[in-house]
């Protein structure tokens, strides 16, 4: 039997959880590196996601608490699309991907983890990221840490921010 060791993730699974949201709760931390919160707009922000379907998977999220398209107020939205280019672009410049997946999954049936506070799911993808393991063993490999992942895109999103 193969095994894959993941010994960070034992502080995740023995912390206690809050069981509130923690689209509300992340951003009104002040610790944007203990979060692994990227950016912050006036109605949106950018996060990585700590359970990544790929490695540098990151959701644009809005402050306010709502579950439903139709409830973003314009200027959300807007800025929740603007944020979507900036972290495509800073995904761009730190991790070379090949493509992207970019989406929302809306309400539990669409596969929406957290169906009360919606995001927009931007996840980075390279050719060979459908290999066997997801195939034959349902496990799926991300090489990069998330401290490491959060300070590359960090330093990228400021690169972007700037213009280079």
């Amino acid at each position: 039997m193969e095994r894959l060791w993941a010994p960070w993730r034992l502080e995740y699974i023995t912390q206690e959880k809050s069981g509130g949201c923690i689209f509300c709760e992340k951003p009104l931390a002040e610790d944007d590196r203990a979060n692994y919160l990227l950016l912050r707009g006036d109605h949106a922000f950018v996060l990585l996601n700590a359970f990544p379907y790929n490695n540098g998977h990151l959701m644009v999220a809005p402050y306010a608490h709502l579950s439903e398209l139709d409830e973003l107020p314009h200027e959300t939205l807007v800025e929740m699309m603007q944020l979507c280019q900036e972290t495509t672009l800073a995904l761009k410049l730190a991790l070379h991907p090949d493509g992207f997946n970019v989406g929302f999954n809306l309400g539990a049936a669409a596969g929406a983890g957290i169906k009360d506070h919606l995001h927009l799911h931007v996840v980075p993808r390279w050719g060979g990221d459908t290999n066997f393991m997801p195939v034959l063993a349902d496990v799926r490999v991300v090489p990069q840490s998330l401290e490491r992942s959060w300070q590359e895109l960090r330093e990228a999103f400021r690169k972007v921010r700037e213009g280079q």
